[in-house]
């Protein structure tokens, strides 16, 4: 109906004026429209010291107000075995790291769906000499809006992600992760992080 066409036009105007004031995209600020997050990568400190203790970046950019995101994951500390199973790394709810990673909350969830289809559910990672190098384009998580990333946490779990695949609660949870090895907090930066570590992960020679 033309009155419920009205109701969303205005409410599209309504948001696009908040995410203009939270998020201004003025000339000449040398970005072009592109916002950069980091999440600063540190073991948890509810971890026994015998697991791996990974430390490094998840670095986060995506182009105002409607581009799709892009990650860099750039993480170091794992055993020098090649043939480890995967990692699993999600978005969790909460930026809270009182607690080491325990704190984060579940699944940052706000579609109330069932794992794997949380904006932030990253997949499995598997590392390389004790590396991660990944580069991941369109995502289905955002920086901006009401259902943005930014002050959540990163969270990197022990165990590989069965996808929703375990058949049982859990799964479709959290994918059966396991422990929580290391966690940091979404916040904004520049974009010179980015610049120095995308042709390290992209470079398929140095991986």
């Amino acid at each position: 109906s033309s009155s419920q066409e009205s109701f969303q036009d205005m409410q599209k105007k309504v948001t696009d004026l908040w995410q203009n004031l939270l998020y201004p995209v003025t000339p000449g600020n040398g970005t072009d429209g592109m916002f950069y997050a980091c999440c600063e990568m540190k073991p948890s400190s509810k971890i026994e010291a015998d697991k791996p203790q990974v430390t490094g970046q998840v670095l986060f950019r995506q182009h105002y107000s409607q581009g799709r995101l892009e990650a860099l994951f750039h993480l170091d500390g794992f055993p020098l075995d090649n043939n480890q199973s995967g990692r699993a790394i999600h978005i969790h709810e909460l930026g809270d790291l009182s607690r080491g990673c325990d704190a984060t909350g579940g699944h940052y969830n706000p579609f109330g769906v069932n794992h794997p289809r949380h904006p932030g559910d990253f997949g499995n990672f598997f590392p390389k000499e004790g590396k991660i190098r990944k580069y991941k384009p369109n995502l289905s998580a955002t920086m901006f809006g009401p259902y943005s990333i930014m002050g959540r946490a990163v969270v990197l779990h022990e165990q590989e992600d069965d996808m929703g695949k375990g058949n049982n609660k859990a799964s479709l949870e959290n994918g059966n992760a396991g422990t929580r090895l290391a966690c940091g907090v979404i916040g904004l930066c520049g974009k010179n992080l980015w610049e120095e570590k995308l042709p390290e992960v992209t470079d398929k020679k140095k991986r």
